[in-house]
């Protein structure tokens, strides 16, 4: 393909480099001269292993050129690259002046281009910029509609400095964010030599992909630091305490706890993170981030009920009373913590939970049920059908096969809270989706 990239830094240089690589023909567009005349010379414009011969080797070839000419990049290249910066302003919000000044040269360029053209968006931009900020400047300067007579898309790039030339030749994943299934197409072709999977989504998904995986990085990191402090505290090596966890790859290092849901509880999580943070204190060892779990634990459990009482309905139904599917164990249940705060605000609530019905009557956990929460067994209804018909709002709050006709042939005037991701669909006014 042709390619245009439009900022020669870290990600606009390494990508050039490395597409130049592959045999397609690059064209690097950005505002300094030294960086034009640097990379025109075959030179790196900064420090990275092995870009400098790379950047030689595509001059060579004469499949790398630098210019300052929008224009005429555009005129000569069939897709677009936007690699330039989103600095922090001082209130911690991006600053797209950059993306801005780029994004309506690019349309003034498209103008006069009769030919298709795709602008990819690689810089990291918050979920909505495309949607409020590039795709209608891009249509106002270019007098064009996106999708019609031009693509768009996002390409979230995965690069880390001193190793991103072999991240970009063996990424964990690419990701494109399409706002038309030919740009999607393009992206895809582009891609395909590459030695990793593909994910197509919408646009805003792809914008916010990146965060979410900065985030974790940073929470990972922050988490490391904080036990590697506590531990250090209580004589032991953190290190190690870190290298055993690291080879739990089937719970520690995998996708099992990273599903949006609702909060967690039973007899172990809630009652060690508390233990933790309690040892932590007593030995004076800082740790914010894991000080804050129950605090963001407690804080899903009240967004699941404020979804519940938004619909002003009073007939509450709960699917799922124990802490989760196929278990009697109700200790630190949210959804226990859920139907208390129901009953504290004079909701009439009734549940269905099959295995908690075999508790109260056979059960190790019957003395737990009848003196701990007896007020909330009393409202315990055997027969799923009733609880479904007499209810206006329904709450799912276990996996439960048995629970999916009440997602997929609700009536129209019962509403639902869906707490661990049943639906097939985002949020409508009738289904709310806690995380979704």
């Amino acid at each position: 393909m042709r390619i245009s990239i439009f900022g020669m830094g870290y990600v606009g240089a390494v990508c050039a480099a490395c597409l130049a690589d592959r045999g397609h023909t690059v064209i690097g567009v950005d505002i300094s001269q030294t960086k034009i005349d640097l990379i025109n010379s075959g030179r790196s414009p900064i420090v990275e292993p092995g870009l400098g011969d790379l950047l030689d080797k595509g001059v060579r070839s004469g499949r790398i050129t630098a210019t300052s000419d929008t224009a005429y990049a555009v005129h000569n290249s069939d897709l677009s690259m936007v690699c330039v910066g989103t600095p922090s302003k001082k209130n911690g919000d991006l600053d797209l002046h950059f993306v801005q000044t780029v994004v309506a040269e690019i349309g003034a360029a498209l103008r006069d281009k009769s030919q298709w053209h795709t602008v990819v968006i690689r810089s990291t931009v918050l979920p909505g910029t495309i949607r409020d900020v590039v795709l209608p400047l891009l249509e106002d300067t270019s007098h064009k509609r996106a999708g019609r007579e031009f693509g768009l898309a996002v390409n979230p790039e995965f690069l880390r400095e001193s190793t991103a030339i072999a991240d970009y030749n063996d990424p964990p994943m690419t990701v494109i964010g399409e706002w038309d299934e030919a740009s999607g197409d393009q992206l895809a072709e582009l891609y395909a030599s590459l030695a990793a999977p593909i994910i197509r989504k919408p646009i805003e998904v792809a914008e916010m992909v990146k965060y979410t995986c900065n985030a974790w990085h940073a929470t990972k990191i922050a988490f490391a630091n904080e036990i590697g402090n506590i531990s250090k505290e209580l004589g032991v090596d953190g290190r190690d305490v870190m290298e055993v966890i690291c080879q739990d790859h089937k719970l520690n290092l995998s996708s099992y706890y990273l599903k949006p849901g609702y909060a967690f509880g039973g007899s172990c999580l809630p009652k060690d993170v508390r233990a933790l943070n309690y040892c932590a204190t007593q030995v004076d060892a800082l740790h914010p981030l894991i000080g804050s779990l129950m605090q963001s634990n407690e804080l899903h459990v009240k967004r699941a009920f404020d979804l519940v009482t938004s619909f002003g309905d009073r007939r509450v139904g709960m699917l799922g009373l124990s802490f989760k599917a196929q278990t009697d164990d109700l200790r630190e249940s949210p959804l226990v913590e859920l139907a208390e705060m129901l009953i504290g605000k004079g909701y009439e609530l009734s549940i269905f939970d099959e295995n908690i019905e075999y508790a109260k009557v056979h059960g190790a956990n019957r003395e737990y049920i009848n003196s701990k929460i007896p007020h909330i067994s009393s409202l315990l209804n055997p027969d799923l059908d009733e609880v479904i018909e007499s209810s206006e709002v329904l709450i799912v709050g276990q996996r439960d096969q048995h629970f999916e006709k009440v997602l997929n042939g609700a009536r129209g005037d019962r509403k639902v809270v869906d707490l661990i991701g049943m639906m097939p669909h985002a949020s409508t006014p009738e289904m709310q989706g806690i995380c979704w």
